[in-house]
């Protein structure tokens, strides 16, 4: 874990490097994902180049006062906007919407705030979506998924979990049941009907041509997850002429 520590500070560092950024800023959830890579950031910059935002939109109180704490200690630069009467007066003049288009709005409004900051201080706004959210399409199209880096992209859950032991993250942020904060009671799991656990061993098998041990169903559950959400992994398509 330490060497993969030091190879994502260091690929961070030079994402910022290169694009010429002062920065980052990243959005702070409470939850382990935005966690490491917070301490991360600060591994790669230094405390004083990250900007994490706090942006609650009708979200958990206790979700605020993790990732408030969570800054403290790395003693990074903070920033709190509330997004709940924005978010209450979009949908006041928008019509009548289903659950996922009222939802989607959340994550879309926090990316707006980040790129605002960005633009502002010249910063990168750095993304905190693993490989097993990426793979199973497990993230808003221009929400969460709309940002300039994804520094654990390239791991999956388990290995968030295995690295955020590594940087300290407090337990009761590694324990805490993975959510987007959509909707009250609403997690991860609960959403996408199945675990992490048997997410990331179908994905791991699959890509490494392995068999599958988890029952028919689940397998083709996340093949039919990875086809459905496959153009959320690339670019707008181009009508060449």
């Amino acid at each position: 874990m330490r060497a993969m520590k030091k190879k994502i500070a260091n690929w961070i560092r030079k994402q910022v490097k290169d694009s010429g950024a002062r920065g980052i800023a990243l959005g702070l959830s409470g939850g382990i994902d935005s966690s490491v890579v917070a301490c991360l950031c600060k591994e790669a910059v230094g405390a004083e180049k990250v900007l994490g935002l706090f942006l609650p939109c009708n979200s958990h109180r206790q979700d605020l006062k993790d990732a408030s704490a969570l800054a403290k200690k790395l003693e990074i630069k903070t920033k709190r906007i509330d997004l709940s009467r924005v978010y209450g007066r979009i949908l006041k003049v928008l019509p009548a919407g289903n659950d996922l288009a009222r939802a989607n709005l959340k994550p879309r409004l926090r990316m707006l705030v980040l790129y605002y900051f960005a633009n502002k201080l010249n910063y990168l706004v750095c993304g905190t979506g693993n490989k097993s959210e990426l793979l199973a399409g497990y993230f808003t199209k221009y929400g969460d998924g709309g940002v300039d880096i994804l520094p654990i992209a390239g791991l999956y859950k388990r290995q968030v979990r295995e690295l955020a032991r590594e940087l300290k993250v407090p337990q009761n942020i590694i324990s805490k049941h993975p959510s987007a904060g959509l909707w009250p009671g609403q997690t991860d799991e609960g959403e996408m009907g199945i675990a992490y656990d048997e997410l990331d061993d179908i994905l791991e098998r699959m890509d490494k041509k392995r068999a599958q041990v988890e029952v028919k169903v689940k397998v083709e559950k996340v093949k039919r997850m990875m086809k459905k959400s496959e153009h959320k992994r690339q670019g707008p398509k181009i009508c060449y002429i």
